[in-house]
């Protein structure tokens, strides 16, 4: 990771987060502050994961230890006891002493943090932007133009895409957006002014159709908290999120983890959830913190993990993580659609204080914004050929490594839902 450390927004961002959650969020290593690759990953105090078979193991190990309430069956949020075994390695953090035990008695990956997994651009720890302002009038970019939206052109009829976010604001001046529906969020705060996060949904709900005109698109509210949730509480609403019987999930959210090692919570998911559900595919963003290091749950192989393409849309976004386990980049800087009216005061440095005033519409830069971009191609897809979620998106990742960038990987654009199959 790029020294972030140096750029105060790096560090005001994991602040707000630490605002938002007090002492129930704890940031590893302490001295984060210091160093050039600063933050490895936020974690809940106080308590741990483990898989259900491992629970009492691990109670007896640390002799002590409470299950709590929730979640999802294969996984367990353990209370810690409040004393530490004695012979434990040291550390200033009793979680850490109680991860480290069990690692050196378990072995690693048995017992793990609950990481904290934050929405991605402005909330992430290395975002990208904060939402810009554009000229009133402006149009959606990308938009696709009028012959892709003619009867029978890959408009997502027939497709339901499920979005995990801060919630949805209705905005009846984007008539693309006519049928959306989804969870309210709260997103203006006492003073009338737009929360930061605010209008996450609503963009990612607007790009969704503007690459996809007529799919079905529910946003849901679940990043309610400074943009972020915990582990154990994204997979219970991953879970959550089947009984609406989505074609994709899009979710534009993750999180790095301690050693790098898939989220324990969200592997679980993954192997007994979505792995059972035929054809259903989740998209998800790759991170905004210009690195190499794992993302997840973008990371997981099952996964269609979306990295951001520069504005001209051949290089990689400074921002955008990278690596082999990207599967794809897609469009993803100065992206311009659907947001809130009203002011918002910017919460980053070199803008902090600065007052931006909107009018339904947004320019925002984000892997949470390549993302579902690349849902909307999926979509896309499906109303045209019938073939299921995890087909559609398997054809347009073998057709994406057909059009490689120099130094970035695999890439789609806004129109390249039909592309391999020879048709606009």
């Amino acid at each position: 990771m790029a020294d972030q450390t140096s750029e105060r927004k790096y560090i005001s961002q994991i602040e707000l987060i630490l605002e938002a959650f007090g002492r129930e969020v704890a940031v590893h290593p302490e001295d984060w502050e210091k160093r050039p690759e600063g933050a490895d990953y936020l974690y809940r105090t106080g308590v741990v994961l483990v898989r259900d078979e491992d629970v009492q193991r691990v109670v007896e190990l640390f002799r002590g230890g409470r299950p709590d309430e929730g979640g999802i069956g294969g996984v367990t949020r353990l209370l810690l006891p409040e004393e530490v075994p004695p012979d434990a390695p040291e550390d200033r953090s009793p979680t850490q002493r109680f991860l480290k035990y069990a690692d050196l008695r378990l072995g690693r990956g048995v017992v793990t943090p609950e990481h904290l997994f934050y929405v991605t651009p402005s909330v992430s720890p290395c975002p990208a932007t904060e939402p810009e302002e554009v000229p009133p009038g402006i149009p959606p970019d990308p938009v696709l133009p009028t012959p892709f939206l003619t009867a029978g052109a890959a408009d997502g009829r027939g497709v339901k895409v499920v979005v995990l976010d801060v919630g949805w604001s209705d905005a009846p001046a984007a008539y693309w957006l006519a049928g959306v529906t989804g969870d309210p969020e709260n997103a203006f705060d006492g003073s009338g002014r737009i929360r930061p996060y605010a209008g996450h949904g609503t963009f990612i709900a607007g790009v969704l159709r503007a690459i996809a005109r007529n799919v079905e698109v529910v946003v849901k509210s679940y990043f309610t908290s400074a943009g972020a949730m915990w582990e154990f509480d994204l997979a219970q609403a991953l879970d959550e999120v089947l009984d609406l019987a989505p074609d994709i999930i899009s979710l534009s959210a993750g999180t790095r983890t301690r050693f790098d090692l898939p989220a324990l919570g969200l592997d679980v998911f993954v192997r007994t959830r979505l792995d059972r559900v035929n054809g259903l595919t989740l998209v998800a963003a790759a991170g905004n913190e210009s690195s190499r290091d794992y993302f997840w749950p973008a990371a997981f192989p099952e996964v269609v993990g979306v990295g951001a393409l520069a504005e001209n849309g051949r290089d990689r976004a400074s921002f955008s993580n990278f690596g082999g386990w990207v599967d794809v980049y897609a469009p993803g800087e100065h992206l311009v659609n659907a947001f809130l009216t009203g002011d918002y005061e910017c919460t980053e440095p070199p803008n902090t204080g600065q007052l931006r005033s909107f009018q339904g519409m947004a320019r925002w830069s984000g892997t949470s914004f390549a993302t579902p971009l690349v849902a909307g191609l999926i979509a896309g897809r499906m109303s045209v050929t019938g073939e299921s979620a995890k087909q559609a998106s398997d054809a347009l990742l073998a057709f994406a490594l057909t059009q490689p960038e120099p130094g970035v990987g695999p890439v789609l654009h806004a129109g390249d839902a039909l592309a391999s199959l020879g048709s606009p």
